[in-house]
């Protein structure tokens, strides 16, 4: 299974972004799916999980009321849109999944920069 991460960019503060994780290969094998977060100089943290039903979502106390997760089995895709962006949002954003065997599948990272 591969992850591949879309959507990062440079938006000014205030703005939004969504963000893309499309999954291939063996995607019946996928359970819950991730967004993580790197800052620089910072670890890594977790943004928001979601079940692979999409019936349990739960967010990083730093993006609720301002990050939306959700996944489209259908199309093997998941998504985290993100509004009122600040400087603090800035970071490589990561997708992750976890089989159904426990397995962690991480995506290669797309960069999310706010400019304030």
């Amino acid at each position: 299974v591969q992850l591949v991460e879309s959507g990062g960019g440079l938006v000014q503060a205030g703005g939004g972004l969504r963000l893309s994780c499309a999954a291939s290969g063996s995607t019946s094998s996928i359970n819950a799916m991730g967004w993580y977060r790197q800052a620089p100089g910072k670890q890594r943290e977790v943004v928001a999980g979601i079940t692979s039903d999409g019936g349990v979502i739960k967010y990083a106390d730093s993006v609720k009321g301002r990050f939306t997760i959700s996944r489209d089995n259908a199309k093997n895709t998941m998504y985290l849109q993100m509004n009122s962006l600040n400087a603090e949002d800035t970071a490589v954003y990561f997708c992750y999944a976890r089989t159904v065997v426990g397995g962690s599948l991480w995506g290669q990272g797309t960069q999310v920069t706010v400019s304030s």
